[in-house]
């Protein structure tokens, strides 16, 4: 998309606003077990080590673009417990879902141009199906989560973009 800068009216050009991430940053570790998969919306992994499985679900980091009705997106996976995983499962197509409390997770990925964001605390609240889930942080001093509560000029985007490849 064609971004202005509110602070300054500069065209930015076309800058990416969301950025996904394929997997947990924990996929792929070589002592996984044969339990684990991965799959669009879901992931479990494995540890056989550890004598446990770890639930992951995908959702949505929603960043407000100040002076534009846009976001930038980080299309993320957060850890579940177990009783919570199953719950998302067992309501995945129920529209009644969107009723459900917010789920505690640990962001399960490291999100470049950031501080360590690997298991910052956040609530997942579902929404109806079809939609991914939108992750909200604690609200911390983390510049994820400042950024999160407080917004971002349209020029954090460009800077996104160097970081994440684009």
């Amino acid at each position: 998309m064609t971004v202005l800068c509110a602070c300054c009216g500069a065209e930015l050009g076309d800058v990416p606003t969301v950025w996904a991430f394929s997997a947990p940053d924990y996929w792929g570790a070589p002592e996984s077990g044969g339990e684990s998969f991965l799959e669009e919306e879901l992931c479990c992994i494995d540890a056989p080590e550890l004598e446990e499985l770890h639930f992951f679900i995908r959702g949505l980091v929603d960043i407000p673009v100040r002076g534009s009705d846009e976001y930038l997106t980080y299309n993320i996976w957060v850890s579940l417990s177990p009783a919570n995983f199953e719950r998302a499962v067992q309501l995945w197509d129920d529209p009644a879902r969107v009723e459900e409390k917010p789920y505690f997770g640990w962001l399960s990925n490291n999100i470049p141009g950031y501080p360590d964001t690997l298991q910052l605390k956040t609530r997942v609240h579902t929404r109806e199906p079809g939609r991914r889930p939108l992750v909200e942080l604690e609200p911390t001093d983390h510049p994820l989560a400042v950024e999160q509560r407080d917004g971002i000029d349209a020029h954090r985007l460009a800077e996104v973009a160097k970081l994440c490849g684009g």
